[in-house]
Formats: structure tokens, sequence, C-alpha cells
């Protein structure tokens, strides 16, 4: 099955049972929404909805989520391996580059990133990861709901769970992952591909 194949297979598994999200609203509309009511009140301050918004990254630019960068962060290592995701080059070359992590190596991904033009609900972060074509992971970790960045919380940073990389000659070689950033609203705001490779320690 095609990473692709994967994805839809999994979209139609988490419909069975998800609610129907209802519309979006402006930003505006957050902010006098229900003004009266004060845990909701809470809600939108938490949300930064009263504070000045960030400008987009430049002028145009419909993205709604910006990745920055991912970060692995990996228990054997002094520094962090990061990807930069500021431009389109860095994003293709990631396909074809490995990553080496050593057999038991306890790691994790920091996700730095931007939201800009509304209120993005049900963030989360799908990945499926194979080798030898074969799938032998999947992850999906909900990230939250963010509102547009402000100067006071210029970027977002998340951190996913820690994983343990497998061991043994038969887990040894290369892996390959691809990723992706979806809402509510089924929008697919990055996609990427990358890999990395286990080795002895």
């Amino acid at each position: 099955m095609s990473a692709e194949n994967d994805f839809n297979a999994f979209d139609d598994e988490q419909n069975q049972d998800r609610y129907k999200v209802s519309a979006k609203k402006t930003l505006d509309e957050y902010k006098t929404l229900d003004a009266e009511d004060e845990s909701l009140a809470k809600w939108k301050e938490s949300l930064g909805l009263g504070a000045d918004v960030l400008p987009l990254e430049f002028a145009g630019d419909k993205r709604k989520v910006v990745i920055k960068n991912i970060q692995l962060l990996i228990n054997t290592e002094k520094e962090p391996i990061t990807f930069d995701l500021t431009n389109e080059k860095t994003i293709k070359e990631l396909s074809s580059k490995r990553y080496k992590i050593k057999e038991n190596s306890i790691y994790k991904l920091k996700i730095t990133f931007k939201v800009q033009h509304e209120i993005i609900t049900g963030l989360r972060y799908v990945q499926y990861i194979k080798k030898a074509g074969i799938a032998v992971d999947k992850i999906d970790d909900h990230l939250g709901s963010y509102a547009p960045n402000t100067k006071s919380k210029p970027v977002y940073e998340v951190e996913l769970p820690e994983s343990e990389a497998p061991s043994g000659f038969l887990a040894r070689g290369n892996y390959s992952a691809v990723s992706k950033f979806i809402d509510d609203d089924k929008t697919n705001h990055l996609t990427l591909n990358w890999g990395v490779e286990i080795v002895k320690k």
C-alpha cells in the first residue's frame, strides 16, 4: 500500500467516530462571541485573541500553518538534528537524506510553527513509517488548537512523546517516513518525506 493510500485509510478510520466540526469563524467573530461568558472569555484570552497579531510571513502568504522547523532530539547526541523547513529546496532534500539514530536510543520530535489568518482547531501530526516498503509504525499525535501568533507569542513549540529506536540485526537499516500536519477541516498544511537510519551502538 502506498503512503497516500495509508493516509486515506487512516482518514476513513477517523471519520467513523469524528463529530461534525462547526463552521469556521473569523478572528473578529471569535473576539465578540459571547462576550459576557466568563469561561469563554478566559479561553479566548488563553488563545491570545486580544493581543496584536503578527503580520503574514510574506505579502500574499495564504498558508494558515507555517511549520518553521522540526528538531530530532536524541538522548545519545549532544545537539539536536534540525530540519529547516523555511524553503522548498530544503523540504525536497529531506527525502534523499537519512539521519543516523543509534539502536535503543530515546528520541522525540520538537516542532516549531506559526499560525496565521485564522484559528486552527484540532491540529494533528500524522506519520507513517516504513522499512523496505512495509509499514512498521503509525503515529497520530494531537497538537491542539491555536490562534494566530502575536508579538508576545511569535511561535508555538510542541514536543511529541518519546520513542525508543529498535535494536538488533533485523531492525537496523533505513526507514522512510511520510508526515502530515492535518487539522479538523482535513486541511493538510504540509507533507514531509524524510527518513532515518538505525545503526549499531
